[in-house]
């Protein structure tokens, strides 16, 4: 059985973009506990829906967002946060395996957020995702 170059490169390929993916979704997961953005915990009915509800947005960050995917809930979310702090935000992931960086669109170009309203963007990332998926379950 022969071995086609063009079959090794798409292989190779095919691993470095779930490489890259798996980097950006560590970065996200860091950057998402670094905010805060999961603590509770209860047991009644409602907290049942609320544990749902929280990892259905999770998993709309970490596999949407993160990997840049289209869809109706991703740019829902990504709209209301631009309407939310009145700029668009962008988020970059740097080649290097470091940390999600958030970038504000200024007139002179993308410009990189400070830590403290880093940590303030993702938190509101994450409650406006939770009210968006809340709001699509029965």
């Amino acid at each position: 059985m022969t071995v086609h170059p063009v079959n090794v490169r798409l292989m190779l390929r095919t691993y470095g973009r779930q490489l890259t993916s798996a980097k950006r979704l560590a970065r996200f997961k860091r950057a998402l506990v670094l905010s805060g953005a999961q603590d509770q915990v209860t047991i009644s009915r409602e907290a049942k829906r609320r544990e749902l509800v929280e990892r259905i947005a999770q998993e709309v960050i970490e596999n949407l967002l993160v990997n840049g995917q289209e869809n109706p809930v991703v740019t829902g979310v990504l709209e209301d946060l631009e309407l939310d702090l009145g700029e668009r935000v962008l988020f970059d992931y740097p080649l290097d395996g470091g940390e999600v960086q958030l970038l504000r669109q200024t007139k002179a170009g993308p410009e990189e957020v400070a830590p403290e309203e880093k940590v303030r963007i993702l938190r509101r990332l994450w409650e406006i995702t939770l009210d968006r998926v809340d709001g699509t379950m029965l």
